[in-house]
């Protein structure tokens, strides 16, 4: 076990205003994004031009805070929502979802592509390898705000949250997220994204990693206390929601190869 480390959930504070480092991630999030936006941008085959990536990434927040406030109510908290419909307003109150932010994303990009008159796929991936980051820092900021811990364990890195009352050991799965959600996933499709690929490939490949490895690391993270298991007394709600991500993203993978081979074949001929 190890101790966790007391940091201030306020990041800096001047006078009256006080910013909190969940939303310091959300900012190093889009910043991230936007700086290795423009960096891809400048390879002379991608969809976007770096004066472009700038609205792509304001349209992709957008979408990331709309679709995560939306996700979260409907996905988790639709009985409260149904007792009381202005608490989806109450953003301050928490609540948001990854799953629901990802929707979120995707409509923001079908209008964007849509706007600079770009294939939607083409767009999707080149925006895939710029969200990992953003998951690293959405994950560490979880692990400062004591939220979405692991379930209790014996493991020797186990953590024991100040804000829990059970005081129980937990796995940081926080930590486990930001590692493969985040660093894993980057370097993967930073890789596999560096030269061009089938249209939808990558952003099929961040589909089939991120469900995997949250499907994953949802047999160690805490279920949520209102919910708890959906099926056969073990998956969770984030499973369910992340196992179609696989599927999806394992057919969208194959199509697009399939349709590049067909393309080259018509080409030759």
């Amino acid at each position: 076990m190890w101790s966790y480390p007391e940091i201030d959930p306020v990041a800096i504070s001047l006078g009256p205003l006080k910013v909190h480092w969940y939303g310091l991630m959300y900012l190093l999030a889009f910043a991230s994004a936007w700086g290795m936006g423009v960096i891809r941008a400048r390879q002379p085959w991608r969809p976007l031009q770096p004066k472009q990536v700038e609205d792509l990434i304001f349209y992709a927040a957008m979408g990331t805070v709309i679709g995560g406030r939306l996700g979260y109510v409907f996905f988790y908290n639709f009985g409260q929502f149904v007792e009381d419909p202005l608490w989806l307003f109450r953003v301050w109150e928490g609540g948001m979802s990854f799953h629901g932010g990802l929707l979120g994303v995707i409509t923001a990009c079908f209008i964007y592509a849509r706007r600079i008159s770009q294939p939607f796929l083409a767009v999707m991936d080149f925006i895939a390898p710029l969200v990992p980051a953003g998951l690293f820092f959405g994950r560490i900021g979880n692990f400062i705000g004591q939220e979405l811990w692991g379930r209790e364990t014996t493991v020797p890195w186990g953590v024991i949250f100040p804000n829990d009352d059970l005081g129980l050991v937990r796995h940081p799965s926080q930590l486990y997220e930001a590692f493969l959600e985040g660093l894993v996933i980057l370097l993967v499709l930073t890789w596999y994204a560096r030269k061009p690929r089938p249209t939808g490939a990558v952003c099929s490949l961040f589909l089939i990693l991120y469900g995997l490895f949250r499907f994953s690391v949802e047999f160690v993270r805490e279920p949520d206390a209102h919910i708890q298991f959906d099926l056969f007394d073990w998956m969770t709600r984030g499973q369910i929601l992340s196992a179609p991500m696989v599927a999806i993203g394992l057919i969208f993978f194959v199509g697009a190869y399939i349709r590049h081979s067909k393309q080259q074949e018509r080409g030759n001929t």
